[in-house]
């Protein structure tokens, strides 16, 4: 993984001690909320439902153990509210149906970041400092600017990968951070980069999408998508350039993104992301970014063309480690003295949650922090320290974190794949569910989201409980399943083959479902937002709506035929039939919530 350079501690360690100064004038009452709230903004804590809530960016997902044993002890040791602010909190939420809100938690998001929610303020700086002490912080994971770039969980060790991501991510995150034309943006904005034939990455329903590939001369470049984006109008970005030579993408970025600061909205939040630029203006938007990268080409002097020692400098920081050397030999050492349900239950392991690697003696491990008890991608602080242990005796020492809300190990030898198997499992973590209907994405929602109409946790916990039979999953096959607890999509509903909106109608929270999303995958087809099959649901229906929608496909589906095909092949009709059955049967009506506080600071993933 990418060593970090003096230069980069320096300016975290920095950073930090500039953030504790303006803290410190802020208690003291010398720097008023007001002028202090943009400051802390800018470095990743918010003010939420009831408590600040940090966001640590972890750029392309990757994470070194000691790392995550820092954010274990974050999660240990500062992740735990005053006793005042706990009880107003459980007891208001209580009141909703949450038996329990969580405390010592780190929360892994859609975009490779790591949030903590119970914080004290007071304590704020204390933990700018130990993230600064492992090459971490909170820059720029807020506020309207170039957020952290996100990348496929696999990059670097994908067998259908021709170009390591990593390397151009590294570089854009240097030209990126605190760049000054970028700071205050119409809104903020983010970029995704593949390499890979698979888009794990979800890069048409970003802001930029990056994929890498070669043109007939076998020259490495770009395709760049520009103006996508979920949220309240759900957009699939457009592709500007079909091929841009990889050198060139900085001085690119810039002009699209010198476009956007231009003419981007400003008078209306709603209507300020790129995606909506884009939609307006078309082809007049992409022959203006063309205009402005010439100028920036021939009038500018291309400031920011990357030089092949650049690229190659960066490159060296992402040499595979030693244990990659290791032979094909090392594969033939696999246990078989187990009983038949053990061997049962490695052999879904190996099919769900390990995939192959570049090298063949290697393969990438999934954590699966999708389990009974626990919110998606929810990790406790002795699961962070048992995740770094994992890591440090099975995978250099390296993990990442996924899209969908899980923790990878890249590096982990084939030979110790059963070892690695026992631990997992010892630790919780070898749930054989990845890719299958409860491996869901939720964001936090309204238990601890200022901006959220509805809780999303308790319904992924229902749907977890109602559909714990791994006999039943695997007959279901793979499903994407996402929930979001407000239109601002940080759940990714859009996305999802079944998609759960959490919607306020005259202060009760109700669920509006819908179907056939996709994130642009293989699997889910070309990037396109599912469509709603009628009115919202109570929270109550929730789970037996998504059960009336896996029978309808459990009776229509063709031999081997997968649910999103299926709901193509049949479109919404029957679906929307058996689902309104649900509705008919209970007749439930949303419950009340009030959750809306006007102290909170916005905040979408």
């Amino acid at each position: 993984m990418y060593q970090y350079t003096d230069f980069d501690r320096q300016f975290v360690h920095q950073r930090a001690a500039q953030y504790r100064d303006q803290l410190e004038r802020n208690l003291s009452g010398q720097l008023s909320d007001d002028d202090f709230r943009p400051l802390r903004l800018q470095n990743g804590w918010y003010v939420q439902r009831y408590a600040p809530m940090l966001r640590v960016a972890v750029p392309y997902g990757e994470l070194a153990s000691r790392q995550l044993r820092v954010l274990a002890r974050i999660a240990r040791e500062f992740d735990q509210p005053s006793a005042q602010v706990y009880e107003t909190a459980t007891t208001t939420q209580a009141a909703l149906g949450t038996p329990h809100l969580p405390t010592g938690y780190g929360h892994f998001t859609t975009r490779h970041n790591v949030q903590f929610n119970w914080i004290p303020l007071d304590k704020s700086a204390d933990v700018m400092e130990l993230l600064a002490s492992v090459d971490m912080h909170g820059i720029q994971t807020s506020g309207n600017c170039i957020r952290n770039i996100t990348s496929d969980a696999l990059a670097g060790v994908a067998v259908d990968e021709d170009i390591d991501p990593r390397p151009y991510c590294e570089i854009m995150r240097q030209w990126s951070t605190l760049h000054p034309e970028f700071a205050f943006l119409p809104r903020k904005f983010k970029i995704a980069v593949s390499g890979a034939r698979e888009d794990r990455a979800a890069t048409a329903w970003h802001d930029i999408g990056l994929h890498l590939l070669r043109d007939a001369d076998g020259q490495i470049g770009f395709k760049v998508q520009v103006g996508g984006g979920m949220g309240r109008t759900p957009v699939i970005a457009s592709t500007i350039r079909s091929f841009l030579p990889w050198n060139e993408i900085l001085n690119f970025l810039e002009a699209v993104v010198r476009v956007y600061n231009r003419w981007g909205r400003r008078d209306n939040m709603y209507k300020a992301r790129i995606k909506i630029l884009v939609k307006a203006e078309g082809q007049r938007f992409i022959d203006e970014v063309e205009a402005e990268y010439q100028d920036i080409l021939t009038h500018d002097g291309a400031p920011h063309t990357i030089p092949q020692t650049e690229l190659d400098r960066v490159s060296a920081s992402f040499r595979p480690p030693a244990l990659a050397q290791q032979g094909q030999a090392a594969i033939k050492n696999e246990a078989t003295e187990w009983s038949d349900k053990d061997a049962n239950e490695y052999q879904r392991w190996l099919r769900q949650n390990v995939a192959p690697h570049k090298d063949p003696a290697l393969r990438a491990v999934t954590l699966s922090f999708k389990r009974l008890g626990q919110a998606p991608g929810d990790a406790s602080a002795d699961q962070l320290d048992t995740a770094a242990d994992l890591a440090d005796r099975f995978s250099a020492g390296e993990v990442r974190v996924t899209h969908q809300q899980n923790l990878l190990l890249p590096w982990v030898r084939a030979d110790q794949l059963p070892a690695l198997w026992q631990a997992a499992r010892q630790a919780g973590l070898a749930k054989a569910n990845i890719g299958l209907l409860t491996d869901m994405i939720a964001c936090p929602g309204g238990d601890l989201c200022a901006l959220a109409n509805a809780r999303s946790i308790p319904v992924a916990a229902a749907i977890s409980e109602r559909f714990q039979d791994l006999d039943e999953l695997f007959d279901l096959g793979q499903i994407d399943l996402h929930i979001s607890g407000c239109i601002n999509s940080c759940g990714h509903h859009h996305s999802g083959h079944i998609g759960i909106l959490g919607v306020d109608k005259d202060g009760r929270e109700w669920y509006q479902v819908s179907l056939g999303g996709s994130d642009g995958s293989t699997l889910s087809g070309a990037a396109v937002p599912g469509k709603v099959i009628g009115p919202s649901f109570a929270a109550s229906e929730v789970t037996d709506v998504v059960e009336a929608l896996l029978d309808t496909y459990r009776l229509q589906r063709l031999p081997g035929e997968r649910f999103i095909t299926t709901v193509r092949r049949l479109g919404l009709e029957p679906f929307r039939a058996a689902a309104n059955q649900v509705r008919s049967e209970t007749g439930n009506s949303g419950k009340e919530l009030h959750i809306h506080l006007t102290t909170a600071d916005a905040l979408t993933d």
